[in-house]
């Protein structure tokens, strides 16, 4: 009798096994849930990104040497190399 039970016993520990991955696996049923949060998350990060890269697009053409606009050449020159004529009183804003 232990020898007609035992295949069939086998057959469902296997199914089981496989129906058990199906449902809490790391690529399961219960993580489809997850996965849906962090594409969400990555949908909004990819939100902002763009509009970072427009703004920094936006900024670059301001830049363009062939038309570059000189208010905005004279700030960063300012800003990032310390440049102040001698006439000139700097304000640091925290």
């Amino acid at each position: 009798m232990m020898r007609r039970a035992a295949l069939p016993a086998l057959a469902l520990i296997i199914v089981g096994n496989f129906a058990g991955y199906a449902i809490a696996g790391p690529n399961g049923l219960l993580a489809w849930g997850g996965y849906h949060r962090d594409f969400l998350d990555r949908k909004k990060e990819l939100v902002d990104l763009e509009q970072q890269r427009a703004v920094l697009k936006h900024r670059s053409q301001l830049l363009d040497p062939r038309r570059a606009d000189p208010d905005m050449a004279d700030e960063l020159v300012r800003r990032d190399l310390g440049l102040v004529r001698p006439d000139e009183v700097v304000v640091p804003l925290n």
